[in-house]
């Protein structure tokens, strides 16, 4: 699975079929839209709302035994103390999810004044491993 920051869908990659979409449907709700892009993607992928990430995560660890997850961040050079209190999925600081929601430290950070943070500039991609039990 990857979100890129500039995308407003997730990619999956997994086999196209009637009982796949049946399946996504029973996980993240009958009002989903779960698209087949075998046109413009290759390999083709199914794609989904940014919203799904971590249900769609967990359902598809739940699955498979575990799930590789591919999260872009886009930064500038700024963050905030406040991303550590954050909560959901999405962070869009220079952090690049590092801080996110109480993640680990990162020494290339500084704190400058009481509340900001300042690091390197970039498009970072994060890879984790999602087993099964993890997001329970």
């Amino acid at each position: 699975m990857r979100r890129r920051y500039d995308e407003t869908r997730l990619w999956m990659r997994m086999a196209y079929g009637d009982a796949n979409r049946t399946w996504l449907r029973n996980e993240l709700g009958d009002r989903i839209h779960p698209d087949w892009n075998n046109r413009t993607a290759r390999p083709a992928r199914w794609e989904i709302a940014r919203t799904h990430l971590r249900t769609l995560v967990k359902a598809l660890a739940d699955r498979f035994g575990e799930v590789h997850v591919y999260l872009e961040f886009s930064t500038t050079e700024r963050c905030d103390r406040r991303c550590q209190s954050a909560a959901g999925d999405d962070c869009t600081c220079s952090c690049r999810g590092e801080r996110h929601g109480g993640g680990t430290y990162w020494a290339d950070w500084q704190l400058v004044g009481e509340e900001t943070l300042v690091g390197p500039v970039g498009r970072v991609e994060r890879h984790y491993v999602v087993r099964r039990g993890d997001l329970d």
